[in-house]
């Protein structure tokens, strides 16, 4: 049937499309929904099989994204990017929210708990904070405190 493979887009029109061109394969192929899942996959390249590798759990209708070993700057660029492709998430403040709270760090996912962010942005902002202080705290325990200007 010739599915095409999907390298990524910041452009949810394009992906929406290849999204649709595959249904209609697994559609007239019966899948179920997890062979649909592993199916899909394997048409992944670029970006878009970088951004599938990076999340670990698939939950219902969602994606969740987690930070592992990366910045919490570098876990915002990534969780924006693939609210991209699930629309559910992007378009409701509520489940955004959630589902980036979800994807943290057991310590920044306890600290963002903790402040009770009522807005995905105040939720970033809280969260860079708190890892700022937590880079402060392993400084201090090492012994290094980092110069500030008086």
């Amino acid at each position: 049937m010739d599915p095409k493979e999907f390298s990524g887009t910041t452009d949810p029109m394009i992906a929406e499309g290849w999204i649709k061109s595959i249904e209609v394969i697994f559609a007239f192929m019966e899948l179920q929904d997890a062979d649909r899942v592993r199916c899909a996959t394997f048409l992944l390249t670029g970006e878009a099989r970088l951004w599938w590798e990076s999340a670990s759990v698939l939950t219902g209708e969602f994606m969740t994204l987690r930070q592992r070993d990366n910045s919490v700057a570098e876990f915002v660029r990534k969780f924006e990017r693939g609210c991209h492709f699930v629309p559910l998430i992007d378009n409701d403040a509520w489940e955004k929210l959630r589902h980036f709270i979800d994807g943290l760090r057991s310590i920044l996912r306890r600290d963002a708990r903790v402040a009770s962010p009522t807005t995905y942005a105040v939720a970033v902002s809280r969260v860079l904070a708190a890892e700022q202080d937590q880079r402060e705290i392993e400084s201090d325990r090492q012994g290094k405190r980092p110069y500030q200007a008086p």
